[in-house]
C-alpha cells in the first residue's frame, strides 16, 4: 500500500493566519492506517505552544468520559482547548468547563478573567495576573484563593 504522509512537527504552514498540518493517503488506505495517522497528528500537536495550539484546536483529542488524563495534557471541549491540572479518569460531571479543579482553559491572554479557585491545586500564585470587575489585578501572595479587592491582590493601574 502506497501512502504519502506529510506532517510538519516543528515548521508549520500558515494560510490565512491558521496552522495547517497536511496528511494525504491514497484511496486504498485502511481505517487502521487512518487511526495511526490521527495518533501521529495528536502526538505532534502535544508539542505545540499554547499560542499555536489555540489556532489548531481541532488537532487535539476531544474530552470523553472514562479516559485517563495526565497533568498538562490538552483536550478540546465545546470548541475550546483545556489543560489538565490533576491526573484523573474522567467521569460525567467532570467536563472541562464544569471542573476547574481538574481543567484550566488554555489562554494566552495577559489578563484572563478571574475564576474562584476551588483549592490549592488551582490557587493563584505571586505575580499571576487577572481581570475582575473591569479592573486588572496582580496576586501579591502564593496560594491565593481570595477574590481580587478582598485580600492578597494589588490593583494594576
Amino acid at each position: 500500500m502506497k501512502i504519502t504522509e506529510y506532517v510538519k512537527s516543528r515548521e508549520r504552514d500558515r494560510i490565512g493566519g491558521k496552522l495547517y498540518a497536511t496528511i494525504s493517503c491514497n484511496a486504498d488506505a485502511t481505517e487502521e492506517r487512518a487511526l495511526d495517522l490521527r495518533a501521529m497528528i495528536e502526538k505532534a500537536a502535544a508539542g505545540l505552544s499554547d499560542e499555536d495550539a489555540l489556532e489548531a484546536v481541532e488537532l487535539f483529542k476531544p474530552w470523553v468520559v472514562g479516559a485517563a488524563y495526565r497533568v498538562t495534557e490538552r483536550v478540546r471541549y465545546g470548541g475550546k482547548l483545556y489543560r489538565c491540572e490533576q491526573a484523573h479518569t474522567s467521569q460525567s460531571g467532570w467536563e472541562p468547563d464544569a471542573a476547574p479543579a481538574l481543567w484550566t482553559e488554555v489562554s494566552v491572554e495577559e489578563w484572563p478573567e478571574w475564576r474562584q479557585p476551588t483549592g490549592a491545586q488551582d490557587a493563584y500564585n505571586t505575580g499571576d495576573k487577572v481581570r475582575h470587575n473591569d479592573r486588572h489585578w496582580v496576586s501579591a501572595v502564593d496560594a491565593n484563593t481570595w477574590e481580587p479587592g478582598v485580600y492578597g491582590w494589588e490593583e494594576e493601574q
